[in-house]
């Protein structure tokens, strides 16, 4: 369950450790993507270990750092990799970026991820912008005391993904020269991979691409009523579809291999964001 007092206190902390510059929005980087902001202009980054309730990332392609830069025109919070749920330390230190966003002014959250594609179309290195999701991780952040400040005790899930944000990720692949098929996003737990009959289940289910992460801060954003985008980076074919045995390590490779599109994608989609 979430500790509501040791969360808002760690929040509370954190911000007095930021410039008093309001966020315009966030930005969640997923497994391997990390050096997508390379150059970009930054006013501070802290180590995920300095930041009191969200401890150091222990995922490879998880640097771990949350940077504060301005994108374009926008005062953007990156955090470089995300705390997961197999790590065992309980929600708090994953739901945290979301509330501090909240906290510092952000009304806009993008996400970002590695996921195994199930889909026949979503080969690795493609973008699947997500229009919605299926939670099997056999929890939910929300679960235990209600809390007011984390919004309704049952939020609506209509529209998790904000539509005006999918339509500006659209026009950002168009004007880069980028395809962006959309898809219907599943998470399990971890931190082991799916067996291929389960792979097959989602695909019955109606899932288009499998990952681990990114729908527990999807259901926080949705339940403080934020704007949220996200984009799943295919990594590799889900189990069962390919021969090939699943590995980080060719997770790692593919989201290197597309960090090039991915900076050139989120440089179009901030420079739309500003104009909205």
């Amino acid at each position: 369950m979430i500790d509501i007092k040791k969360l808002l206190h760690d929040v509370e902390k954190t911000k007095e450790m930021l410039p008093t510059i309001n966020i315009d929005c966030s930005l969640v980087l997923g497994s391997g993507m990390s050096s997508v902001i390379a150059n970009l202009p930054t006013e501070l980054i802290l180590d995920y270990k300095d930041i009191p309730g969200l401890g150091s990332a222990n995922v490879a392609g998880h640097a771990g750092r949350l940077v504060i830069a301005k994108w374009n025109s926008l005062n953007i919070a990156i955090f470089q990799g995300r705390r997961h749920w197999y790590e065992g330390a309980g929600w708090n230190p994953i739901i945290f970026p979301i509330i501090l966003s909240k906290t510092l002014g952000a009304k806009t959250i993008l996400q970002t991820n590695a996921a195994g594609g199930i889909r026949q179309d979503l080969m690795p290195g493609t973008f699947m912008i997500i229009d919605d999701h299926i939670n099997m991780m056999s929890a939910n952040p929300l679960q235990g005391p209600h809390h007011p400040e984390l919004g309704s005790r049952f939020p609506d899930q209509t529209e998790v993904y904000t539509k005006s944000i999918r339509n500006i990720l659209d026009q950002a692949g168009k004007t880069c020269g980028i395809e962006l098929p959309h898809g219907i996003y599943l998470a399990t737990s971890g931190p082991t991979y799916e067996t291929p009959t389960e792979v097959k289940v989602f695909r019955a289910m109606g899932a288009d691409a499998v990952g681990m992460s990114t729908i527990p801060e999807s259901i926080i954003a949705n339940s403080l009523d934020m704007q949220l985008g996200a984009i799943s980076c295919i990594t590799n074919s889900a189990a069962g579809i390919s021969e090939e045995k699943l590995s980080h390590k060719e997770v790692l490779e593919t989201t290197e291999n597309t960090k090039v599109k991915m900076k050139s994608l989120l440089d179009e989609f901030f420079k739309l964001l500003a104009t909205t």
